[in-house]
Order: C-alpha cells, then sequence, then structure tokens
C-alpha cells in the first residue's frame, strides 16, 4: 500500500503535496511535543499529518482493493477506539507498549507479504538492497512486536515486573540475534532459500520476548522509548521496500527521537545502554528487604501532616509510580488548591524516569489540569530544596534515594535524583517500607527529618485536604 514512482505512473500532485505537508507536520509535532505548554498543538499537527497521509496514499492510481482497506480500517477502529476511550491515564504506559507492538507487527507483516509475494511473480525485485532492507525491516519489526507485548506484560503486572535471569543469558540471546542476523544475510545474498524466512521470523519473535525479560521495571521507561524508536526504524525500512518517502522521514523522525530519548533516560539515571538491556537491574535482595524491615522510622497521622502543611510557607511534591497505582492525581489536584488558597507555594519536582515511561507523571498531572507553570524538571528544583520548608513525596522511592549521591557499593550510585533529603521536613507517602525497583532501601526513611505516612496514596491525600478544609485548621 504505498509502492509509487519507481514501479509504476508518478505520483498524482495531491499525493505530492500531501506527502510534503504531512512530512511538515510529523517534523513540527515533535517540536511542540517536547514542551508542556505546546503538547496539545503536537498532537493536533501529528494527526493531521496522518490522515493527509493516508489520504494521499489512498489516491495512488494502484491503490485498488478498497474493500479489503475499509475493512482492516473498522477492524483497526474497533480495537483502537476502545483503547483509547476506556484505558485510564494511569494506564498509558501499557497502551504505548500496545502501539509499538501492533506497529511491529503491521511492519512484519508488509514485508512478510512482499517477500512472497515478489518471490513468486517478481523475483527480480528482490534486489541486494531490497532484500536486505526487507530482512532488516522483518527482524527489527517481529521482535518488537514480542518486546513491547512483553513490556506490557510487565508493566500490567501479568508476568512479574523483576528480571527473569539464568545461567548464560545473555550468550543465549546474543547467539539468537546473530543466527537472525547470519539467515538474513544468506537471504539477502540468495532471496530464493526461502526456508530461511520462517526461521528468520521466528528467531525475531522469539528474541523479543528473551530481550525484555531480564530488564527490570526501574527500567521501563527505557525499554518503552528503546521499542519506539525500534518501531520507527523498522518503518523507515519498510519505506525503503516500499519506495515510499513519507514512509521513510516518518520511521526516522520515529526511530531517532526514540533514541535520543532512550540516551536521555540512560542519563537521567546514570546507566548505559548496554547496562539497561543487560544488566538485569531491580533484582530486590532478601537481605536488603529484611535490613528495611528492622531499622525505625518516624510515622504521623493524616491530622499532623496537615497541620505541617497548612505551617509551611513553600512545599515541593514529588510524584512517583505509587500516585499513578492510587490514582490519586485528582486528589493531589485538591491538595495543590487547599494549600495555595492558604498562601503556600506549592511547587511539583518530576525526574525524568519517574513512573513507568516517559513523561508518565506530565501526563498524570496534566490530567488532574496541575498548572503548568507550577511543574518543574529536577535540574531545575533541585538548587530550591534547601530553602524549601516541606518535601512531600507520594510514591517515588529510587529517584529520592541520597545513597545514589555517596554510596558506591549502591546499584543507583551515581543516579541523578531530587535532592528531596535537604529540605527541612521530608514527608513520604507510601503503602510500607518495601523497596522500590532497585531492590534496596532508601535512605531517606529512616532520616530524623523524614515522616512516614503509611497507607494507600489516594486515601491519604483526601484525610490531609479534609484537615486542610474542615475548618479546624
Amino acid at each position: 500500500m504505498g509502492e509509487n514512482a519507481m514501479h509504476g505512473s508518478a505520483l498524482p500532485l495531491f499525493t505530492q503535496v500531501a506527502y510534503l505537508v504531512a512530512a511538515g507536520l510529523f517534523i513540527l509535532s515533535l517540536k511542540w511535543l517536547s514542551a508542556p505548554t505546546t503538547a496539545r498543538r503536537g498532537v493536533i499537527a501529528g494527526e493531521v499529518g496522518m490522515v493527509l497521509a493516508i489520504v494521499g496514499t489512498l489516491l495512488l492510481p494502484q491503490i485498488k482493493a478498497f474493500h479489503w482497506i475499509i475493512l482492516t480500517m473498522l477492524i483497526g477502529s474497533a480495537i483502537g477506539i476502545p483503547i483509547a476511550l476506556l484505558m485510564p491515564m494511569t494506564a498509558v504506559p501499557q497502551r504505548t507498549a500496545l502501539s509499538h507492538s501492533f506497529g511491529g507487527l503491521a511492519v512484519g507483516a508488509v514485508g512478510t507479504a512482499k517477500y512472497y509475494l515478489w518471490l513468486s511473480q517478481e523475483p527480480e525485485r528482490l534486489s541486494y538492497f531490497t532484500m536486505g532492507v526487507l530482512s532488516f525491516e522483518v527482524l527489527l519489526g517481529f521482535l518488537t512486536f514480542t518486546g513491547s507485548l512483553m513490556a506490557f506484560g510487565k508493566l500490567q503486572e501479568l508476568i512479574p515486573t523483576r528480571p527473569i535471569v539464568y545461567k548464560g543469558q545473555n550468550v543465549i540471546n546474543l547467539g539468537l540475534l546473530a543466527v537472525a542476523i547470519g539467515a538474513g544475510v544468506w537471504l539477502t545474498l540468495d532471496p530464493s532459500k526461502s526456508a530461511l524466512f520462517p526461521l528468520l521470523i521466528a528467531l525475531s519473535l522469539l528474541f523479543g520476548v528473551l530481550l525484555i525479560i531480564p530488564i527490570g521495571g526501574a527500567d521501563m521507561p527505557t525499554v518503552i522509548s528503546l521499542l519506539n524508536s525500534y518501531a520507527g526504524l523498522s518503518a523507515a525500512a519498510m519505506g525503503f521496500v516500499l519506495d515510499n518517502k513519507l514512509l521513510i522521514i516518518a520511521g526516522a523522525l520515529d526511530g531517532s527521537s526514540g533514541f535520543i530519548l532512550s540516551i536521555i533516560m540512560c542519563r537521567a539515571m546514570n546507566r548505559s545502554f548496554t547496562n539497561v538491556l543487560f544488566g538485569a537491574f531491580g533484582q530486590v535482595s532478601a537481605k536488603a528487604l529484611e535490613a528495611g524491615e528492622k531499622r525505625s522510622v518516624r510515622s504521623a497521622m493524616p491530622e499532623e501532616a496537615a497541620q505541617i502543611l497548612e505551617t509551611a510557607q513553600s512545599v515541593v511534591i514529588v510524584p512517583g509510580y505509587g500516585m499513578a497505582v492510587a490514582q490519586a492525581q485528582h486528589k493531589v489536584r485538591e491538595l495543590y488548591d487547599a494549600l495555595t488558597r492558604r498562601g503556600v507555594d506549592v511547587k511539583f519536582a518530576i525526574h525524568p524516569v519517574a513512573g513507568r515511561m516517559p513523561g508518565h507523571m506530565n501526563v498524570l498531572l496534566a490530567e488532574a489540569d496541575i498548572p503548568y507553570d507550577r511543574l518543574y524538571e529536577m535540574e531545575d528544583i533541585n538548587s530550591e530544596l534547601a530553602q524549601t520548608d516541606v518535601a512531600l513525596i507520594i510514591g517515588a522511592n529510587d529517584v529520592t534515594n541520597p545513597a545514589a549521591r555517596h554510596d558506591k557499593s549502591s546499584p543507583i550510585y551515581g543516579m541523578p535524583i531530587i535532592d528531596v533529603d535537604r529540605a527541612r521536613t521530608v514527608m513520604v507517602i507510601k503503602r510500607s517500607l518495601g523497596a522500590g525497583f532497585a531492590g534496596i532501601d532508601n535512605e531517606l526513611y529512616f532520616m530524623d527529618k523524614t515522616l512516614m505516612l503509611f497507607g494507600d496514596a489516594k486515601a491519604y491525600v483526601s484525610e490531609m485536604v479534609k484537615e486542610l478544609t474542615s475548618g479546624g485548621h
């Protein structure tokens, strides 16, 4: 559904214009999506660009089987619309993983169809270049499909979120990848070896599963952006196969932006790609958990926490995955309103890898209509925390652990954190003292200035709001 000028008539004028405008809109969409204030504009630009791309493609003279296209569009809409409308904002990471999975499957299926079609009808089309790109497309598309499904399973907790590891895992994974690449190279040199194509597909599907299972939940933001990159690169490869320049542009934009985002995520954790993919980060040691249970902490009830907040002049709220799980973002907005009405300066500190995907906290806070100018990146807020009266952490763990700054034996050593321990008072809403994804205790919880607020984030924040608005304080 995208072959054109190289094997048919020139592109119709409307298609050329539509593709040109769509390419510009895709670039602007990425630019606008990089800032919360212009994100809505970026979404609209991307949607308009995609509509133009689809309409322009449907007007190609070689597109004739419209009944199949309409049928598949109806099926896709029947799946996509309920997912968009029924899935809560807290499940955006899972929905994103599913989107990458569907995209990878589409790319792999198109590549498979083209190979067998051309092999039987136009074998001369399978040149070295075309077959090489097609093999790359199928490999990357199918591993993105199964890899994204595994990411979805971990995010949805259908499978263990902890790394699943076994002896010799990396050797086996890289060996499977090497065999898959070897099959692709052999097919490139001799496309008639059709028996190798199912092997390429099977190894790609298997490698996608084995690539994700040793990755822990703490690395999910990086994994999501990396899978986005894979999906984009496979789409760009499909563009070369179909000789569709817009598909090449869109895929390259998607692939490069996902790769850059992955680099940003790794820097935010002070970790390398190889460590993310092969380090099995996130395993919990029983020793660490037992040690955490033996240490004492100070705790407080909602009434006491509300009193501390109302007497503060400045409060920094640090949201984390616990806020997302409890779906507490709207209650947090009520807390923000109650405090600002009392003249308290409230800001939100956002860590790049908080939550389960890049920008997860921004999405949740935007859903609750928290003003954009109240959201501060880690680099911008850290300098203010020493002058902050209260730091309120809601479900964040590893991204606030002071051990990252000084404990060289810690698995998170060197990871940039939000310096909440430098605030005058620290309050942490958490269900228990259980370790985070890194599998270690958070030193912050045992400091003299820290109060642990044990309970469900939504219920606890709601109780604090009641205290602040009841008139008793």
